[in-house]
């Protein structure tokens, strides 16, 4: 105990040079990391809600049996934050993205955008949120087989702007695309088609597609589930780059802890209620 403690008081630890020298960096690197953290939360906490949902309900039907799956759910999502929500498979985080997402409707509860409800919102206008204010990722891909990459990213905007539109905007529209795609690291790859890529590849010329219209939140639904760890990693390491780069707001779903720390926040989804 003795010669110990006359260690911390004459500043020898044991290890050599090189632990000495390593040491004071490492405890500035976390010292450095954990104001960083501290700032982004303050950050967060003055920010705008950008959306919110308050007492979600949602119930699927298997012939006469009810399956509950969304029970009085209430999140708000601030304005420029990567969050994630995390849960077991059949705890209802998808099923809470897609209503999110307007690609489905709750059974009771409200769902607001910018300050206006949206749940109960017509069609035009729910086309309208998913084509300019929602970009969308998914566990699959969902690239058309006989677009190359670059055209696979430009789809939504052909679909959103019409022919004519789109035709009058087209080289600004590629211009954008092919920047998306460079900043995903896909800049040698335009005229791939999907068989010629891989499964990282492919998620990547996904994220880029949701972001082509320069939506104001990106929500991805497992975006690492179909990738292995490394590529995984990749994945979420560009969702944040973009996210600080391109100020867009991201909701992600994952089961998976690893990937959820990379968030600025984590909300468990349990049994269908937050925990």
């Amino acid at each position: 105990m003795t010669t110990s403690t006359q260690r911390v008081h004459t500043n020898q630890p044991t290890g050599g040079p090189h632990l000495r020298l390593a040491l004071p960096r490492r405890i500035a690197e976390a010292e450095t990391q954990s104001q960083t953290q501290d700032q982004t939360q303050r950050d967060l906490q003055t920010a705008a809600v950008i959306l919110a949902a308050r007492g979600i309900e949602k119930t699927y039907y298997k012939g006469p049996t009810e399956v509950p799956v969304l029970r009085g759910v209430d999140l708000e999502v601030h304005e420029g934050e990567l969050l994630a929500i995390v849960g077991q498979s059949g705890s209802g985080k998808s099923t809470l993205l897609h209503l999110l997402g307007t690609l489905d409707r709750p059974d009771a509860g409200e769902i607001h955008f910018d300050g206006q409800r949206i749940d109960n919102a017509g069609s035009a206008r729910r086309d309208q949120l998913r084509n300019r204010q929602f970009g969308m990722i998914f566990q699959f891909y969902h690239l058309l087989p006989e677009l190359t990459t670059l055209e696979n990213v430009l789809a939504p905007l052909m679909i959103a702007e019409g022919a004519v539109s789109y035709w009058l905007h087209r080289k600004q529209h590629a211009a954008e695309a092919t920047r998306l795609l460079t900043l995903v690291g896909l800049g040698h790859r335009l005229t791939h088609r999907p068989r010629e890529l891989s499964g990282g590849e492919m998620q990547r010329a996904a994220i880029a597609r949701a972001l082509v219209a320069r939506p104001r939140i990106l929500l991805a639904d497992e975006p690492t589930g179909n990738l292995d760890p490394q590529t995984g990693g990749e994945i979420i390491e560009i969702l944040r780059t973009l996210n600080a780069q391109e100020n867009v707001t991201i909701v992600m779903v994952t089961h998976d802890m690893q990937i959820a720390e990379k968030a600025d926040r984590v909300v468990l989804l349990e049994s269908g209620k937050m925990v």
